[in-house]
């Protein structure tokens, strides 16, 4: 059964989660309308203990959470620190599964956050497979998924509260698992509907943005791209059926537009964020000059020690 998004617990979380994660930097930026051709609103969700947006929804979720109970996710890593620092908070014990492949700085930033991370899996959704068998195993242990639980999209919402009275008719939301653009979708569309949310993935990962094509999850083979966040495989059906009701359009971008983005962010912002955090400037960049006012979230800052490495010096990206 489908379970409704609500503007009132989105309107609660907005008032009640950590306040570290809330009330973000936003601003319209000069020098990136300038770069682009067209007034942009730029939110930054990077100045938080994890680093990303994560928080609020992790936040939000784990107040339901009594001390003493185990939580067992997968994450890419930004998820996984969030609900390892939601976790230590409450005394809640957090496991988390990530791929072999997972950034090494996310791992560690895990662990140093509490959680017990288990590497396996050659991807982000094989390592959800793992957790999902372990949890069978022990059913003493919740398993949290995001994307699937309401209260983790309507946490993610909360950026919609802080954003909707900013001057801007397209939203550009980066993709993961879908809890931040159904949140903000689900605000958007009842406070400011004339803004229209589009959905961003990276073109080496599509399944996305071809699940709310189809309005049914579509898997895909690989998820080759250097957006990790972004690198899903398998799509959570809730998401997929929240995205349908919220979302007005989704494209891709490619891995070129990506690191581009990266660049434009560093040279115009001053910020050095990871791949998937710039995903909505790398669409601004492929298909958005010269219109009206635009906005996008800058959604997390964790790089990989190779991106820092070619951002910072003279190595090529790849």
């Amino acid at each position: 059964m489908k379970v409704a998004l609500s503007l009132e617990n989105i309107r609660e979380a907005s008032q009640s989660i950590d306040p570290v994660f809330l009330r973000s930097p936003q601003f319209v930026s000069a020098g990136l309308s300038d770069r682009l051709g067209r007034e942009t609103v730029i939110k930054i969700e990077t100045f938080n203990p994890i680093k990303s947006f994560k928080g609020r929804g992790a936040d939000y979720f784990m107040r339901q959470i009594p001390s003493g109970r185990t939580v067992a996710c997968a994450s890419a890593g930004n998820f996984g620190q969030a609900i390892a620092y939601a976790g230590s908070a409450r005394g809640v014990s957090v496991r988390v599964f990530a791929a072999t492949t997972a950034n090494t700085a996310k791992v560690a930033r895990m662990r140093e956050l509490g959680a017990q991370v288990v590497l396996e899996g050659p991807d982000f959704d094989a390592a959800k497979s793992a957790a999902r068998a372990y949890v069978r195993l022990h059913p003493e242990c919740l398993f949290v998924e995001d994307g699937h639980d309401a209260r983790i999209s309507e946490g993610a919402g909360t950026v919609a509260v802080e954003l909707d009275r900013m001057p801007m008719d397209v939203l550009l939301v980066p993709v993961g698992n879908g809890a931040l653009i159904s949140g903000i979708g689900r605000w958007m569309k009842a406070r400011n509907p004339q803004t229209k949310i589009i959905g961003i993935c990276a073109q080496a990962a599509p399944a996305m943005a071809l699940s709310w094509r189809e309005g049914r999850p579509v898997s895909s083979q690989t998820t080759a791209t250097m957006a990790d966040g972004l690198a899903v495989r398998v799509p959570v059906p809730a998401a997929v059926d929240w995205m349908r009701e919220y979302v007005d359009d989704m494209v891709l971008v490619s891995e070129e537009s990506i690191w581009r983005a990266l660049e434009v962010v560093r040279d115009t912002l001053g910020l050095l964020v990871e791949p998937s955090g710039a995903a909505g400037i790398a669409a601004a960049l492929e298909y958005g000059r010269h219109g009206s006012p635009l906005g996008t979230i800058i959604t997390g800052g964790n790089l990989s020690a190779e991106l820092l490495a070619s951002l910072t010096g003279d190595a090529p990206a790849r």
